[in-house]
């Protein structure tokens, strides 16, 4: 059967103009399915990966039904990211240009909201936005849905996993009953499976798979380097790969700045890009890639999801990521519209599990990158002098030049090739020709490290036979693929969970997406691990595992939020009672040790990336190595803040420093990981 075209699609007029001016000839597949379903006026549940063109699949049959007398909202979709729905905005936009007086407004967090206001006073049949902000409009009443005719949700998947599912679900009970939807993810996990099934009733199901998760063109590589070397690794990367445009990954906010300047150091154009930057700068950065004002960009993930710049020919995950989805959304930035990409992955010896684990999911072998010598390091910076220099005698006027560098020649009876010599030697001193490179080791990924896992699996299922059984609510928690996916999942659902109190709450603007931003980019603590977070006006909760290391809650109790500090207690269902507790974690009698003991009793934590062993996390800085926090006096068997003694005083502040009790404190109750609110 022949592929259809747009034309035989049926979409209309000033939309197939549009689409024809663009240059698409053949729809995708999901576009060739998904187009003749929505244009028919069915509910419409999609399921594709990143990259199939999912955007027109539901712009195109969107805008060929819009009312173009109508001024108020007819469309509205919901996308994970600022990003995202600045790029949906864009397609919306270039795909209705032949259509009179359309607007499309998108909306979302991070920006003036003044200026959204007026634009919706104004009138826009499509409106984009994140899930917070439209129910930010919601609540003000600026944002009137009442004759919205269809609603597309975009990456649910990744609203799951962000925590927006319940601003979702409200959003979608705002919409008239009649209204068209349309569910487009890359995944179908339960929760998403039971939005669909509560709101889109007798949907249509379209489904594109994919031999590989991962763009054929796009070449995969490793690079297996020291923490301490991924620097030096990566600048002789720079300087011997031939790329346009490069984005380098990374797990934190505070690493995207750090990098960014040791490459402007180093003579790389380079800009930060994360989640702190104003939108009106992150934007401007984004812009300046797409001019090739800035060729290298440093990012984490949330900052360049739905980041589409063509020129970008290279990907560098310089941390690895912890799920599988993220490093194919990662790679996916490359090898856009027919072109060639390269992705390389830099890991240490502790995370080749997780490599093998990218491999499995995404059914492509990633091959070993050979990091270049010290002679292709110098050839390489020769041959971009030779060239330096050849294009500066054509283009510069160098008469003066000429004659002053023969009268020092003739002066001092030097040769004129001598003289050159000294004067390129000037100009290579910042950035040497030959220089002395450190050695870097690079041993290949080998799978010795599954030899282990044999006796393993009994083992494990030995202990969980004496464990209670979970309640079948329970089982169906859908988690994120991480390393080692379907088993790491059931050994985080196997944690104890304790909720604790944060001091941040709806009245700040909050989000369950900037709690779990915190907890794992600053604490380090990887995303499966934080289980339910429920939002309150004034403050919030969040589950987290049992045995948490004091160092680690330390940290968060000073972590910030929307400005505030999270200021972490636990929480024993007593509003204010306990605000400012902050519980001992030394070993208490008849009670659970920490983490430490925990690990060692259960099989396979002790590796999980997660808490102590999670790559990263012991060398965190003002953690172990902390200067004076280990052999600081009296502070292993010092109270708690706030703490009680046996006689139900508290101690003075004098005597806090000198007591070995332990706090008595309530056994914090024990929760099982949910998806996140």
């Amino acid at each position: 059967m022949s592929t259809p075209d747009f034309a035989s699609l049926g979409i209309s007029a000033p939309v197939l103009k549009a689409v024809q001016q663009l240059g698409y000839e053949q729809p995708s597949p999901i576009q060739a399915q998904s187009i003749p379903i929505l244009l028919a006026g069915g509910n419409l549940l999609g399921t594709a990966q990143t990259g199939t063109g999912k955007t027109a699949a539901f712009a195109l049959p969107m805008l060929s039904k819009l009312d173009e007398k109508q001024k108020t909202p007819q469309v509205l979709v919901l996308t994970p990211t600022r990003e995202l729905a600045i790029q949906v905005a864009e397609a919306f936009q270039s795909y209705a240009k032949h259509i009179k007086g359309f607007h499309v407004l998108p909306i979302y967090g991070g920006s003036d909201i003044g200026g959204q206001l007026r634009g919706l006073k104004r009138g826009a049949q499509v409106i984009v936005g994140t899930p917070g902000r439209v129910l930010d409009h919601l609540r003000r009443r600026s944002l009137d849905l009442s004759e919205v005719t269809g609603l597309v949700l975009d990456e649910a998947d990744e609203m799951l996993r962000m925590g927006f599912i319940d601003d979702v679900e409200t959003i979608l009970s705002k919409t008239p009953d009649s209204c068209q939807r349309a569910l487009f993810s890359a995944t179908m996990p339960p929760a998403i499976k039971r939005v669909a099934d509560k709101y889109l009733g007798d949907a249509q199901q379209v489904s594109i798979e994919s031999k590989t998760k991962t763009v054929e063109r796009i070449e995969q590589s490793y690079l297996m380097v020291k923490g301490h070397q991924k620097m030096d690794a990566l600048t002789r990367i720079l300087d011997v790969e031939q790329f346009d445009g490069m984005i380098i990954f990374v797990r934190t906010k505070s690493s995207t700045l750090e990098i960014a300047e040791k490459l402007e150091a180093r003579g790389f154009s380079a800009a930060a890009l994360n989640g702190d930057l104003t939108q009106a700068l992150r934007e401007r950065t984004i812009n300046r890639l797409k001019k090739g004002q800035v060729d290298i960009v440093v990012a984490t993930d949330v900052a360049a999801r739905g980041l589409d710049v063509e020129r970008i020919s290279h990907v560098i995950n310089y941390d690895i990521p912890y799920d599988n989805e993220s490093y194919v959304h990662r790679i996916g930035r490359t090898g856009r519209a027919g072109r060639e990409g390269k992705a390389i992955l830099f890991i240490t010896q502790k995370e080749i599990r997780m490599l093998r684990s990218i491999e499995k999911s995404t059914r492509q072998t990633v091959s070993q990158f050979n990091l270049p010598s010290n002679e292709e390091v110098s050839g390489q910076r020769v041959a971009q002098f030779k060239d330096q220099l050849v294009g500066m005698s054509k283009s510069t006027k160098l008469d003066k030049f000429n004659s002053l560098v023969k009268e020092v020649a003739a002066e001092n009876d030097i040769d004129m090739a001598v003289l050159a010599a000294a004067l390129a030697y000037e100009v290579q001193k910042d950035r040497p020709l030959f220089p002395k490179l450190v050695t870097i080791d690079t041993p290949r990924a080998t799978t010795n490290e599954r030899s282990d896992r044999k006796e393993r699996p009994q083992r494990e299922r030995a202990e969980r036979s004496e464990r209670p059984d979970r309640s079948p609510a329970h089982s169906k928690v859908e988690k994120p693929s991480r390393e080692r996916a379907s088993r790491d999942q059931s050994d985080a659902e196997d944690i104890p969970m304790v909720t604790y109190r944060i001091e941040v709450g709806r009245n700040d603007d909050v989000s369950p997406k900037n709690i779990v931003g915190a907890i794992a980019n600053e604490a380090q603590i990887d995303a499966q691990f934080i289980g339910h977070i429920k939002l309150y006006d004034d403050h919030s909760t969040v589950d987290l595992p049992e045995g948490m290391p004091k160092e680690l809650f330390d940290h968060l109790y000073k972590v910030r939020v929307c400005q505030k500090a999270l200021k972490i207690s636990v929480d024993n269902g007593t509003a204010g009672e306990q605000r400012d507790a902050r519980p001992s974690f030394g070993d208490k009698p008849g009670k659970k040790s920490g983490f430490k003991d925990r690990a060692a009793k259960k099989p396979g934590f002790k590796d999980k990336p997660g808490f102590k062993d999670k790559p990263g996390f012991k060398d965190k800085s003002g953690f172990k190595d902390k200067s004076g926090f280990k052999d600081k006096s009296g502070f292993k068997g010092k109270p708690a803040a706030g703490a009680k003694t046996s006689d139900g005083a508290k101690p003075s502040a004098a005597k806090k420093a000198h007591r070995g009790q332990d706090t008595d404190v309530r056994k914090p109750r024990k929760r099982p990981v949910t998806d996140r609110k």
